[in-house]
């Protein structure tokens, strides 16, 4: 099989009716979590060396607050000019006794809880701290207050020290991790530690090679070295193995390493035109793909991960490929077929029985992702509000109910949900070449990762 119609199999897809705009923002409210909670982050300022870094850290602390989705962010030109950096700061302001026929007066003393709750700040929270050096370390003093309490004995959330190197990295890491703390204390998960796998063609023409980069789109980091076309990558759910397609020895077949030593690991490929389109069962022991081993058309296989044990799941006269097994049940797979015509998403078993179709035959949707959930999934379809163009729905697969969150600007694909799941990275060309982005599962807060090459099919864990 040649690599054009190889990108072709790869590509095929689906479609869904269109439904009510009520039915549309339910999908998103589950996902998304309707009203945001007001929060203030003034600026930490540090002493002596420390100062130097506070750039770095505040940039980082609120950037993680705003892209995770669950704050509104109040604009830093809003806040008072008296900002606290440690609770002493605080001072309940003095009731002056009324004169004879007058009212009593509120005596400012300092800063305090209404500055930052009352308009125009409008705050629910506030996150605020400093930073200072002990030894060769950064130490950052922070809390989190909840500003709407009359008192501060019940107004701290969360108070604690956090240690990092006396350089650009320590401030990040640290801010990470006060962020990460904010977003726990609201049970939600930091997306920090998680990292996002793509395939790029920036080492050379006619090359694609594995990366790997932190959500922010930092540290960007080359994984294969094979001078050849290596894509679609997929990652074990407890994030040590990676498996992928590579033309390294000609034909398409899967290679698996280990993302803790980077070493090639054992993976029997079938005698077949194509082996391709891996992901991992949710207990990390098998892996599903594609391959034409059984004749003519690629069919959906299942083998454990050094490819002993093979079974064969579909049985069409058309093409199946890019396989996603449900991460919450492990009971079933989404895939694509054309075995309908024009490429369709579809559901079965594990085992490959009660096989039904999602999507309901317009157009070509492909690219299918879980929400960890597992309920829901994301994909591509060139139908919507700018048909002829790929773009990224969200679908609930209980209802077939749908959500657009692209719309005319340019081709976008291969959505993949974030650990999270309140966010999603996917490949565009809106910037004028294929890139990495991310935005928050209601389309918006959109972020490009990647600019050097040409990149896409990222997977986040």
């Amino acid at each position: 099989m040649n690599i054009t119609l190889t990108k072709a199999v790869v590509s095929v897809a689906a479609v869904v009716l269109l439904v009510a705009a009520q039915q549309q923002s339910d999908i998103i409210i589950k996902i998304v979590k309707g009203e945001r909670a007001a929060i203030a982050v003034p600026d930490f300022r540090g002493t002596g060396e420390a100062q130097r870094y506070m750039a770095v850290f505040n940039e980082t602390l609120f950037r993680d607050l705003e892209s995770s989705g669950l704050f509104r962010m109040v604009p830093k030109s809003m806040y008072p000019l008296e900002t606290p950096q440690r609770p002493q700061d605080f001072r309940e302001p003095m009731v002056k006794p009324a004169s004879r026929g007058g009212r009593p007066e509120i005596v400012k003393r300092g800063p305090w809880l209404t500055d930052w709750s009352d308009p125009p700040v409008s705050a629910n929270y506030l996150a605020f701290g400093y930073s200072a050096v002990q030894g060769d370390r950064l130490v950052v003093f922070a809390w989190l207050y909840n500003v709407n309490q009359s008192d501060l004995a019940n107004a701290q959330i969360l108070g604690k020290l956090y240690f990092g190197s006396l350089d650009e990295e320590g401030a990040r890491k640290v801010a990470h991790e006060f962020a990460a703390d904010i977003l726990g204390q609201f049970g939600y998960k930091s997306l920090f530690g998680t990292k996002i796998y793509f395939d790029s063609d920036r080492t050379g023409r006619g090359t694609r090679e594995i990366w790997s980069m932190d959500p922010d789109g930092s540290n960007q980091k080359r994984l294969t070295f094979y001078n050849s076309l290596s894509f679609m990558p997929a990652v074990s759910p407890d994030g040590t193995l990676l498996a992928f397609t590579s033309y390294a020895r000609g034909r398409p077949m899967i290679l698996l390493h280990s993302l803790l030593t980077g070493a090639r690991l054992s993976f029997y490929n079938q005698d077949a035109s194509m082996n391709a389109t891996p992901d991992f069962t949710p207990d990390g022991k098998q892996i599903v793909f594609s391959s034409t081993a059984g004749g003519r058309f690629a069919q959906i296989y299942i083998a454990n991960l050094d490819g002993s044990g093979l079974r064969r799941l579909t049985f069409s006269n058309s093409i199946d490929v890019e396989p996603k097994v449900n991460p919450k049940t492990g009971a079933e797979i989404v895939f694509v077929s054309g075995r309908s015509g024009t490429p369709q998403i579809y559901k079965m078993n594990i085992d490959g029985a009660d096989v039904v179709r999602l999507t309901p035959g317009e157009g070509d949707a492909v690219n299918p992702s879980w929400h960890p959930d597992g309920q829901h999934i994301a994909f591509a379809w060139t139908r919507g509000y700018a048909p002829g163009n790929f773009n990224i729905f969200v679908m609930d697969v209980a209802t077939r109910e749908f959500v657009q969150l692209t719309h005319g600007a340019g081709r976008n694909e291969n959505p993949v949900w974030a650990p999270d799941g309140r966010h999603l990275a996917f490949s565009s060309d809106r910037s004028g070449s294929t890139q990495i982005w991310t935005m928050l599962a209601d389309g918006t807060q959109l972020r490009q990762l990647t600019t050097e090459g040409r990149n896409m099919r990222p997977v986040w864990k």
